[in-house]
């Protein structure tokens, strides 16, 4: 079974696939570490043409390896993630990971979140959530001002391709005052419901 979470960022996507794929047995899939991981060698390699193919992105439990280097922290900055939201928009580097993101889901249980797992990468999964939280809340847990996270999501929702953007059939949570537990309990209840 596949669970699709998009949303914008700051929703509490990464913390809640996290904890659901944890309360479920299910493999979790940050597809976001896979954008800040090409944002930060993009960043880092400026002037050079990237090939995202030939990047090598490791999951290894809790930490992230871009080309064998431990980048856990580095990709979780708001540097690493502003950089992610603009290579998201090539549209080269998105049909490169979503082929990635596809064969690595095709088989076993998975909770995935991105912002167009629902869309692009698993149109057919199971379950579709949409995880959303006002602005104010989301930028406070972002520690960024209101006005660039608002940058952001424009941006991420007016790209070419795979524009943000909940799938039709999505079911929308909104997080914005609940616990992380009264999250993870409102979409295993969507799980059970679905199976």
């Amino acid at each position: 079974m596949l669970v699709a979470l998009d949303g914008p960022a700051g929703a509490g996507k990464s913390t809640v696939a996290r904890a659901v794929a944890d309360a479920l047995g299910f493999t979790y899939l940050d597809t976001g570490a896979m954008y800040r991981c090409v944002g930060l060698r993009a960043t880092a390699n400026a002037d050079a043409a990237l090939d995202a193919a030939a990047l090598e992105i490791v999951f290894d439990g809790e930490r992230v390896l871009l080309d064998g280097e431990d980048v856990t922290a580095a990709i979780r900055t708001p540097e690493a993630g502003l950089a992610a939201s603009r290579v998201a928009t090539d549209p080269a580097i998105r049909s490169t990971l979503v082929a990635l993101q596809q064969k690595t889901m095709a088989a076993g249980d998975w909770v995935a979140e991105g912002r167009d797992i629902g869309t692009v990468v698993a149109p057919d999964a199971e379950l579709k959530v949409w995880l959303t939280a006002d602005p104010e809340e989301r930028a406070r847990r972002r520690e960024i001002p209101v006005a660039e996270l608002m940058e952001r999501d424009e941006r991420d929702a007016a790209r070419e391709t795979s524009p943000m953007k909940p799938a039709d059939d999505a079911i929308e949570v909104d997080t914005t005052g609940l616990t992380l537990d009264e999250v993870i309990a409102r979409i295993t209840t969507l799980v059970e419901e679905v199976r």
